[in-house]
């Protein structure tokens, strides 16, 4: 097959196929090296980073759903000068993949600082700016929510960050293209989305929730419907590329996204059932191209038929 699948994100994020891994369920990315030649990839999108080190949330902070998972880990992470000193010298032997940085905060500061720690690192070519976890207390969603918070954390995070600046949006607001479109005007190169849905789970013999903060975000297969629409609607006001994910199990579910308006996608809870999968949808979408004719995988952004 000699199908095309590279893409141009812009602000020099190229990537060799539209795969990437979400960050949280792909650790660092070498911890799949015994699985995947991880540096086949388009990208890998490392566990959320913030500027002081985070213990995350109490356990019990993970529960199984029949359609997917709800996790309430709220960033557990050493901080950004460990990640620089530390887990970034590991990340310097993958050459052809992009290795991209999830960053999070609990204040405007915060996310400025952090990013612009991250700028100092050369092999480091994109952030993604997390503006909606829900799993923390202060800081996360609440700046995905609002319009103007939204722009405002993204407006800072651009005047210190020259790097490509990728920001993720919450699905858990009334219009997602609104807060699309107010990270645009602010300064965002592109936008993924949706991280996850606000869930929770019960044990009725206990009569207790599940998870230590009640309610966590939902991820897998039982959110798919609900990125796809959310993607469909934000690719058709924005003019910066679209990073879709939200339940991606299969190169069927990738070229759905694509279709609906998405330059590339992540795979992320999916990554905990099969460690191989993110290499079986590069492989499938070059199948898929190449079984309808196509030379390149950018011929299938947007290709909606309605």
């Amino acid at each position: 097959m000699g199908v095309n699948l590279s893409v141009d994100l812009g602000k020099g994020l190229k990537l060799q196929n539209p795969v990437l891994t979400a960050s949280g369920t792909f650790g660092y990315g070498y911890e799949y090296d015994d699985f995947i030649d991880v540096d086949s990839l388009g990208g890998i999108i490392v566990k959320g980073t913030t500027l002081k080190p985070r213990q995350g949330n109490a356990y019990p902070r993970l529960a199984e759903t029949p359609q997917g998972i709800i996790n309430a880990v709220g960033l557990q992470n050493k901080g950004v000068d460990y990640f620089c000193e530390h887990i970034n010298p590991k990340l310097l032997k993958y050459q052809h993949t992009n290795v991209i940085v999830n960053v999070s905060g609990s204040s405007v500061d915060d996310y400025v600082a952090t990013a612009a720690r991250i700028a100092q690192l050369d092999n480091i070519p994109a952030i993604e700016l997390n503006i909606s976890c829900p799993n923390v207390k202060e800081g996360g969603m609440g700046f995905g929510t609002s319009c103007d918070m939204a722009a405002k954390v993204v407006s800072a995070v651009r005047a210190v960050y020259h790097k490509h600046l990728m920001v993720k949006l919450t699905p858990n607001v009334t219009s997602i293209a609104d807060i699309a479109k107010a990270v645009e005007e602010a300064g965002a190169d592109s936008v993924s989305l949706i991280n996850t849905l606000l869930g929770m789970a019960i044990d009725a013999e206990k009569r207790k929730p599940v998870i230590s903060t009640v309610t966590g975000g939902l991820s897998g297969p039982a959110v798919k419907p609900i990125a796809l629409r959310m993607v469909w609607q934000v690719a058709k006001v924005v003019n910066i590329p679209v990073v879709g994910l939200g339940g991606i199990c299969s190169a069927t579910d990738a070229v759905e996204f694509l279709l609906a308006g998405a330059s590339a996608v992540q795979i992320g809870t999916a990554n905990f059932i099969d460690p191989t999968i993110s290499i079986q949808v590069v492989d499938g979408i070059a199948r898929y191209l190449d079984r309808h004719g196509m030379n390149s995988v950018n011929e299938l952004v947007g290709g909606l038929i309605i």
